[in-house]
């Protein structure tokens, strides 16, 4: 299969900060590649560029199969990779029909000037929320009374309609509740059986797993590696996000200045170190 979108090699610096080194994607239509990490990972810098925010310092970035350097969040719209970030670009005040057209609002002459559609609009956004399960009770309803799902799921159903074949969402579950949370995990599966490309940015190892074909887990600007599910399991990629090896480290390290201080303040370090030792061992198992 084709890939829509890959980045090979990658590398980011801000002057003498290297963001990214050596990272490389794929992704391919109908797949949710899981773009995993803790905070300072990466996961911003890289969204950035796929989004076409950012240019790569190194590496190259094609699209289709040809090589592009997107200049411009707008240029990468166009080409069909549409970004929902965490802060979603809505305005609360507004209703869901100017949210969902914003900036791309159809339009009706009235004699000599072209004005705003609003019966198409709100028609056609009541249609494509429906779509994905959300039935409004009138689309020129301020968006702000929706939920925090609900304004996942409009920002989601926006995209498909404008023809996305890409969506990358940043963090879209990382303020939801439970149930709110498994609303925006099921728009994203309707998304990829309509075979769009999903790239699902997230901290949270279980929501990646419930959705997830692919894991690319960044870890300091750096990739650990990418895993198909079959390749993979959860308590694997739990141990990875958690740092499993660098809590190791620090539980021995923790343990021979226990050895050297006899003290209380020694023995309290001891019993840190075998904590951290139980929970690198056994990430899995606490979750």
């Amino acid at each position: 299969m084709a890939s829509i979108i890959e980045l090979n090699d990658a590398t980011k610096s801000f002057g003498r900060v290297n963001a990214l080194r050596g990272i490389s994607v794929r992704i391919d239509a109908g797949e949710v590649h899981c773009l995993l990490g803790d905070n300072g990972a990466g996961k911003s810098t890289l969204i950035k560029i796929l989004s076409g925010v950012h240019k790569p310092t190194q590496g190259v970035y094609t699209f289709e199969g040809k090589p592009v350097e997107l200049t411009s969040p707008r240029e990468a719209l166009d080409m069909g990779i549409a970004t929902v970030f965490q802060d979603l670009a809505m305005l609360p005040l507004m209703s869901i029909t100017r949210n969902f057209f914003l900036g791309r609002e159809p339009r009706k002459r009235v004699g000599p000037v072209q004005v705003f559609d609003s019966g198409t609009a709100s028609r056609i956004t009541s249609e494509e929320l429906n779509k994905i399960g959300i039935k409004l009770r009138d689309p020129d309803q301020a968006v702000g009374t929706l939920s925090g799902g609900e304004r996942q799921a409009v920002a989601i159903a926006r995209a498909v309609y404008f023809g996305a074949r890409v969506l990358i969402l940043d963090e879209p579950t990382s303020a939801l509740g439970v149930k709110e949370a498994a609303v925006v995990l099921k728009y994203i599966v309707q998304a990829k059986t309509n075979g769009i490309g999903v790239i699902f940015i997230t901290h949270n190892v279980h929501h990646a797993w419930a959705v997830g074909d692919t894991f690319t887990v960044l870890n300091r600007g750096t990739s650990y590696g990418t895993f198909k599910k079959a390749e993979m399991t959860r308590e694997r990629l739990l141990q990875m996000m958690a740092g499993g090896e660098e809590l190791e480290e620090l539980a021995v390290e923790l343990d021979l200045i226990a050895k050297r201080d006899p003290s209380e303040a020694g023995k309290l370090e001891h019993k840190v170190a075998e904590e951290l030792d139980r929970e690198a061992r056994g990430t899995g198992d606490k979750h």
